[in-house]
């Protein structure tokens, strides 16, 4: 069995806990799979992708820095791709960002988006009429900005098969 390439976007404003909370998740999982299975390759291989000009941190919401592992233009291919929340308005309003999140989207075996994440999902054309959910504050703007999604409320997530999108509620 091969691992699993994770890959999760950092962007200028994302939510420090959107990120670091699925970042734990996954290395934490292979750190304790070969723990329990040494020898074999860890279940997941994860890495943050970042568009960020010559190489520069990235600032998360609350302030903290983040330098990612790869740049926009030097990623691998992803099996599963992570998408956090956060302010989105400079990925939103940044074609280099949406085609990479739509490129690498393709490609992979799930994607998914945490709270207002899934607005990167919606504008880079991945989710197009899915049921999703978001931030409880975010529901009307999404619902607003993507009226052709189906929209949960009142639901921690909804998992569509391949795309799963969460909230907080």
């Amino acid at each position: 069995m091969s691992s699993l390439r994770v890959l999760m976007l950092a962007y200028d404003g994302v939510e420090a806990l959107d990120f670091a909370g699925p970042f734990e998740v996954f290395t934490t999982a292979s750190r304790v799979s070969q723990r329990m299975q040494p020898g074999t390759p860890a279940p997941f291989e994860v890495a943050s992708v970042a568009h960020s000009p010559d190489g520069q941190p990235v600032q998360a919401r609350a302030g903290l820095r983040l330098l990612a592992d790869r740049a926009l233009a030097s990623h691998p291919a992803a099996d599963v791709l992570i998408v956090p929340g956060g302010v989105v308005d400079a990925p939103m309003a940044s074609p280099e960002t949406l085609h990479w999140i739509a490129e690498c989207a393709a490609g992979a075996q799930v994607v998914a988006s945490v709270c207002t994440g899934v607005f990167l999902l919606a504008k880079s054309g991945v989710v197009t009429h899915e049921a999703v959910t978001t931030h409880w504050e975010d529901i009307a703007d999404l619902r607003e900005q993507f009226s052709q999604l189906d929209v949960r409320e009142d639901t921690r997530w909804v998992d569509s098969g391949r795309i799963v999108s969460s909230a907080e509620h």
